[in-house]
Protein backbone atom coordinates (compact mmCIF):
# COMPACT_ATOMS: atom_id res chain seq x y z
CA UNK A 1 0.00 0.00 0.00
CA UNK A 2 1.38 3.40 -0.93
CA UNK A 3 1.61 6.23 1.57
CA UNK A 4 -1.44 7.86 0.00
CA UNK A 5 -3.63 4.77 0.12
CA UNK A 6 -2.34 3.87 3.57
CA UNK A 7 -3.36 7.29 4.82
CA UNK A 8 -6.77 6.93 3.23
CA UNK A 9 -7.35 3.61 5.00
CA UNK A 10 -6.15 5.18 8.21
CA UNK A 11 -8.70 8.02 7.86
CA UNK A 12 -11.32 5.67 7.48
CA UNK A 13 -15.42 1.81 33.52
CA UNK A 14 -13.97 0.36 35.68
CA UNK A 15 -16.76 -0.41 38.26
CA UNK A 16 -17.29 2.26 40.90
CA UNK A 17 -18.70 0.89 44.19
CA UNK A 18 -20.84 4.00 44.56
CA UNK A 19 -24.49 2.96 44.45
CA UNK A 20 -25.55 5.78 42.17
CA UNK A 21 -22.82 4.88 39.66
CA UNK A 22 -23.88 1.23 39.75
CA UNK A 23 -27.52 2.09 39.11
CA UNK A 24 -26.50 4.39 36.25
CA UNK A 25 -24.33 1.68 34.68
CA UNK A 26 -27.11 -0.88 34.95
CA UNK A 27 -29.57 1.57 33.42
CA UNK A 28 -27.17 2.21 30.55
CA UNK A 29 -26.90 -1.50 29.82
CA UNK A 30 -30.69 -1.75 29.56
CA UNK A 31 -30.99 1.25 27.24
CA UNK A 32 -30.56 0.01 23.64
CA UNK A 33 -29.89 3.55 22.39
CA UNK A 34 -26.95 3.96 24.74
CA UNK A 35 -25.68 0.52 23.81
CA UNK A 36 -25.85 1.37 20.12
CA UNK A 37 -24.05 4.67 20.72
CA UNK A 38 -21.33 2.88 22.70
CA UNK A 39 -20.96 0.22 20.01
CA UNK A 40 -20.63 2.81 17.23
CA UNK A 41 -18.11 4.81 19.21
CA UNK A 42 -16.01 1.72 19.90
CA UNK A 43 -16.16 0.66 16.27
CA UNK A 44 -14.86 4.06 15.19
CA UNK A 45 -12.04 3.82 17.74
CA UNK A 46 -11.04 0.33 16.62
CA UNK A 47 -11.32 1.25 12.94
CA UNK A 48 -9.06 4.25 13.51
CA UNK A 49 -6.51 2.16 15.43
CA UNK A 50 -6.50 -0.60 12.80
CA UNK A 51 -6.34 1.89 9.94
CA UNK A 52 -3.40 3.65 11.57
CA UNK A 53 -1.52 0.38 12.08
CA UNK A 54 -2.16 -0.66 8.47
CA UNK A 55 -0.82 2.70 7.28
CA UNK A 56 2.18 2.86 9.62
CA UNK A 57 3.44 -0.60 8.68
CA UNK A 58 2.07 -0.80 5.12
CA UNK A 59 0.26 -4.01 6.06
CA UNK A 60 -2.23 -4.37 3.22
CA UNK A 61 -1.63 -3.53 -0.42
CA UNK A 62 -3.77 -3.47 -3.54
CA UNK A 63 -4.53 -6.99 -4.75
CA UNK A 64 -3.67 -8.72 -1.46
CA UNK A 65 -5.41 -11.90 -0.37
CA UNK A 66 -5.56 -11.58 3.40
CA UNK A 67 -6.03 -14.83 5.27
CA UNK A 68 -7.63 -13.92 8.60
CA UNK A 69 -6.96 -16.58 11.22
CA UNK A 70 -9.92 -17.23 13.51
CA UNK A 71 -9.76 -19.02 16.84
CA UNK A 72 -13.27 -18.23 17.98
CA UNK A 73 -12.04 -15.77 20.61
CA UNK A 74 -12.88 -12.10 21.03
CA UNK A 75 -9.70 -10.86 19.34
CA UNK A 76 -10.00 -12.77 16.05
CA UNK A 77 -13.73 -12.06 15.77
CA UNK A 78 -13.02 -8.35 16.20
CA UNK A 79 -10.15 -8.49 13.71
CA UNK A 80 -12.35 -10.03 11.01
CA UNK A 81 -15.22 -7.66 11.76
CA UNK A 82 -13.09 -4.51 11.52
CA UNK A 83 -11.23 -5.66 8.40
CA UNK A 84 -14.51 -6.45 6.64
CA UNK A 85 -15.74 -2.99 7.58
CA UNK A 86 -12.58 -1.32 6.30
CA UNK A 87 -12.68 -3.39 3.11
CA UNK A 88 -15.97 -1.74 2.15
CA UNK A 89 -14.48 1.75 2.31
CA UNK A 90 -10.82 1.21 1.42
CA UNK A 91 -9.43 2.96 -1.68
CA UNK A 92 -7.74 -0.30 -2.67
CA UNK A 93 -9.01 -3.75 -3.57
CA UNK A 94 -8.08 -6.65 -1.32
CA UNK A 95 -9.73 -9.98 -0.60
CA UNK A 96 -10.39 -11.64 2.74
CA UNK A 97 -10.55 -15.35 3.53
CA UNK A 98 -11.36 -16.42 7.08
CA UNK A 99 -9.63 -19.61 8.21
CA UNK A 100 -10.01 -21.67 11.36
CA UNK A 101 -7.92 -24.63 12.45
CA UNK A 102 -10.10 -27.26 14.13
CA UNK A 103 -7.57 -28.96 16.40
CA UNK A 104 -10.03 -31.64 17.49
CA UNK A 105 -10.16 -30.67 21.10
CA UNK A 106 -12.71 -32.75 23.01
CA UNK A 107 -16.00 -30.89 23.21
CA UNK A 108 -15.01 -28.25 20.65
CA UNK A 109 -18.26 -26.87 19.14
CA UNK A 110 -17.52 -27.50 15.47
CA UNK A 111 -20.66 -25.80 14.20
CA UNK A 112 -20.22 -22.39 15.86
CA UNK A 113 -17.70 -20.81 13.48
CA UNK A 114 -19.15 -22.22 10.23
CA UNK A 115 -22.62 -21.03 11.23
CA UNK A 116 -21.38 -17.55 12.11
CA UNK A 117 -19.18 -17.16 9.01
CA UNK A 118 -21.99 -18.37 6.75
CA UNK A 119 -24.39 -15.91 8.36
CA UNK A 120 -22.18 -12.91 7.53
CA UNK A 121 -21.41 -14.16 4.02
CA UNK A 122 -17.63 -14.24 4.26
CA UNK A 123 -15.46 -16.67 2.31
CA UNK A 124 -14.04 -19.17 4.80
CA UNK A 125 -12.38 -22.54 5.27
CA UNK A 126 -12.05 -24.89 8.23
CA UNK A 127 -8.79 -26.86 8.44
CA UNK A 128 -9.36 -30.12 10.29
CA UNK A 129 -6.18 -31.40 11.89
CA UNK A 130 -5.87 -33.32 15.16
CA UNK A 131 -3.03 -31.41 16.82
CA UNK A 132 -4.65 -31.82 20.23
CA UNK A 133 -3.63 -35.47 20.58
CA UNK A 134 -0.08 -34.64 19.55
CA UNK A 135 0.18 -31.81 22.09
CA UNK A 136 -1.18 -33.92 24.94
CA UNK A 137 1.10 -36.82 24.05
CA UNK A 138 4.29 -34.79 23.68
CA UNK A 139 3.90 -32.34 26.61
CA UNK A 140 5.56 -33.37 29.86
CA UNK A 141 3.40 -33.44 33.02
CA UNK A 142 3.30 -30.03 34.68
CA UNK A 143 4.26 -28.19 31.49
CA UNK A 144 1.90 -25.95 29.51
CA UNK A 145 0.67 -26.84 26.04
CA UNK A 146 1.10 -23.34 24.61
CA UNK A 147 4.52 -23.62 22.96
CA UNK A 148 3.98 -26.86 21.04
CA UNK A 149 0.37 -26.01 20.30
CA UNK A 150 1.30 -22.67 18.71
CA UNK A 151 4.07 -24.25 16.59
CA UNK A 152 1.75 -26.94 15.22
CA UNK A 153 -0.99 -24.40 14.61
CA UNK A 154 1.39 -22.04 12.82
CA UNK A 155 2.69 -24.85 10.59
CA UNK A 156 -0.80 -25.86 9.48
CA UNK A 157 -1.89 -22.27 8.85
CA UNK A 158 1.27 -21.46 6.87
CA UNK A 159 0.78 -24.53 4.70
CA UNK A 160 -2.81 -23.64 3.90
CA UNK A 161 -1.90 -20.00 3.23
CA UNK A 162 0.65 -21.16 0.66
CA UNK A 163 -1.88 -23.50 -0.96
CA UNK A 164 -4.39 -20.69 -1.60
CA UNK A 165 -1.82 -18.05 -2.53
CA UNK A 166 -2.51 -15.81 0.46
CA UNK A 167 -0.19 -12.80 0.38
CA UNK A 168 -0.83 -11.78 4.00
CA UNK A 169 -1.69 -13.78 7.13
CA UNK A 170 -3.59 -11.67 9.66
CA UNK A 171 -3.47 -12.57 13.34
CA UNK A 172 -5.55 -11.11 16.17
CA UNK A 173 -2.83 -10.08 18.61
CA UNK A 174 -3.44 -6.66 20.14
CA UNK A 175 -1.45 -4.01 22.00
CA UNK A 176 -1.60 -5.80 25.34
CA UNK A 177 -0.35 -9.05 23.78
CA UNK A 178 2.65 -7.19 22.38
CA UNK A 179 3.57 -5.69 25.76
CA UNK A 180 3.04 -8.98 27.57
CA UNK A 181 5.35 -10.70 25.10
CA UNK A 182 8.00 -8.04 25.69
CA UNK A 183 8.12 -8.81 29.41
CA UNK A 184 7.83 -12.56 28.91
CA UNK A 185 10.95 -12.48 26.76
CA UNK A 186 12.75 -10.20 29.19
CA UNK A 187 11.87 -12.08 32.37
CA UNK A 188 12.03 -15.65 31.10
CA UNK A 189 14.01 -15.58 27.85
CA UNK A 190 16.71 -12.98 28.40
CA UNK A 191 15.74 -11.14 25.22
CA UNK A 192 14.53 -7.63 24.51
CA UNK A 193 11.95 -8.75 21.97
CA UNK A 194 8.22 -8.26 21.61
CA UNK A 195 5.68 -9.20 18.92
CA UNK A 196 6.09 -7.23 15.65
CA UNK A 197 3.09 -5.72 13.89
CA UNK A 198 4.49 -7.06 10.61
CA UNK A 199 6.78 -10.04 10.17
CA UNK A 200 8.43 -12.05 7.40
CA UNK A 201 8.43 -15.76 8.25
CA UNK A 202 11.77 -17.51 8.71
CA UNK A 203 11.48 -19.28 5.36
CA UNK A 204 10.68 -16.00 3.60
CA UNK A 205 7.38 -17.30 2.22
CA UNK A 206 4.83 -15.50 4.36
CA UNK A 207 4.16 -12.01 5.69
CA UNK A 208 2.28 -12.02 8.98
CA UNK A 209 0.39 -8.89 9.98
CA UNK A 210 -1.24 -7.86 13.26
CA UNK A 211 -3.73 -5.11 12.40
CA UNK A 212 -4.92 -4.89 16.03
CA UNK A 213 -1.41 -3.85 17.16
CA UNK A 214 -2.62 -0.43 18.35
CA UNK A 215 -5.92 -1.68 19.84
CA UNK A 216 -6.44 -1.93 23.60
CA UNK A 217 -7.68 -5.25 24.93
CA UNK A 218 -10.38 -3.59 27.02
CA UNK A 219 -11.82 -1.95 23.88
CA UNK A 220 -11.82 -5.28 22.04
CA UNK A 221 -13.43 -7.07 24.97
CA UNK A 222 -16.24 -4.53 25.25
CA UNK A 223 -16.76 -4.44 21.48
CA UNK A 224 -16.98 -8.23 21.24
CA UNK A 225 -19.55 -8.27 24.03
CA UNK A 226 -21.68 -5.57 22.41
CA UNK A 227 -21.49 -7.27 19.01
CA UNK A 228 -22.54 -10.57 20.55
CA UNK A 229 -19.88 -12.70 18.90
CA UNK A 230 -20.31 -16.44 19.61
CA UNK A 231 -17.13 -16.79 21.69
CA UNK A 232 -15.51 -20.21 21.92
CA UNK A 233 -13.41 -20.61 25.09
CA UNK A 234 -9.94 -22.14 24.80
CA UNK A 235 -10.09 -25.20 27.03
CA UNK A 236 -6.81 -26.61 25.77
CA UNK A 237 -4.44 -24.13 27.42
CA UNK A 238 -6.88 -21.79 29.16
CA UNK A 239 -7.60 -24.40 31.81
CA UNK A 240 -3.96 -24.56 32.89
CA UNK A 241 -3.14 -22.38 35.88
CA UNK A 242 -0.04 -20.36 36.80
CA UNK A 243 1.06 -19.71 33.24
CA UNK A 244 3.73 -17.07 32.85
CA UNK A 245 1.61 -14.92 30.54
CA UNK A 246 -1.17 -14.73 33.13
CA UNK A 247 1.32 -13.45 35.69
CA UNK A 248 2.64 -10.82 33.29
CA UNK A 249 -0.90 -9.71 32.42
CA UNK A 250 -1.71 -9.38 36.11
CA UNK A 251 1.43 -7.30 36.66
CA UNK A 252 0.66 -4.92 33.76
CA UNK A 253 -2.97 -4.50 34.81
CA UNK A 254 -1.87 -3.65 38.32
CA UNK A 255 0.57 -1.05 36.99
CA UNK A 256 -2.22 0.53 34.96
CA UNK A 257 -4.55 0.51 37.95
CA UNK A 258 -1.99 2.23 40.19
CA UNK A 259 -0.70 4.58 37.50
CA UNK A 260 -3.31 5.22 34.76
CA UNK A 261 -1.65 5.81 31.40
CA UNK A 262 1.47 3.80 32.16
CA UNK A 263 0.70 1.23 29.46
CA UNK A 264 0.31 4.01 26.90
CA UNK A 265 3.81 5.22 27.73
CA UNK A 266 5.17 1.68 27.78
CA UNK A 267 3.81 0.89 24.33
CA UNK A 268 5.15 4.19 22.99
CA UNK A 269 8.63 3.12 24.10
CA UNK A 270 8.48 0.18 21.69
CA UNK A 271 8.33 2.69 18.85
CA UNK A 272 11.11 4.90 20.21
CA UNK A 273 14.15 2.64 20.50
CA UNK A 274 17.71 3.94 21.01
CA UNK A 275 20.12 1.09 20.11
CA UNK A 276 23.13 3.13 21.26
CA UNK A 277 21.68 3.15 24.77
CA UNK A 278 21.30 -0.60 25.06
CA UNK A 279 24.08 -3.20 25.21
CA UNK A 280 23.68 -5.35 22.10
CA UNK A 281 26.96 -5.29 20.15
CA UNK A 282 25.22 -6.80 17.14
CA UNK A 283 22.75 -3.93 17.09
CA UNK A 284 25.18 -1.07 17.65
CA UNK A 285 28.88 -0.76 16.83
CA UNK A 286 30.37 0.30 20.16
CA UNK A 287 33.91 -0.61 19.08
CA UNK A 288 33.98 2.09 16.44
CA UNK A 289 33.23 4.98 18.83
CA UNK A 290 36.89 5.97 19.10
CA UNK A 291 37.17 6.13 15.33
CA UNK A 292 33.97 8.16 15.18
CA UNK A 293 35.37 10.55 17.79
CA UNK A 294 38.53 11.08 15.75
CA UNK A 295 36.51 11.63 12.59
CA UNK A 296 34.33 14.22 14.31
CA UNK A 297 37.41 15.92 15.78
CA UNK A 298 39.07 16.15 12.35
CA UNK A 299 35.87 17.58 10.92
CA UNK A 300 35.76 20.29 13.60
CA UNK A 301 39.42 21.19 12.92
CA UNK A 302 38.79 21.47 9.20
CA UNK A 303 35.78 23.70 9.81
CA UNK A 304 37.84 26.01 12.02
CA UNK A 305 40.64 26.14 9.43
CA UNK A 306 38.18 27.05 6.71
CA UNK A 307 36.88 29.86 8.88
Amino acid sequence: MTTATSSAVSAVAEFDPNEGEAVSAASSERDPRKQTFKLNRLQKTLRADVGRAIADFDMIQDGDLVMVCLSGGKDSYTLLDILLNLQKHAPIDFRIKAVNLDQKQPGFPEDVLPNYLSSIGVDYHIIEQDTYSVVVEKTEPGKTYCGLCSRLRRGNLYSYAESIGATKIALGHHRNDIMETLFLNMFFGGKLKAMPPKLLSDDGKHIVIRPLAYCKEKDIETYAKLRGFPIIPCNLCGSQENMQRKEIKKMLNEWERQHPGRLDVLFKSLMNVAPSHLADTNLFDFKSLEAQREAMRSKRINVRNLG
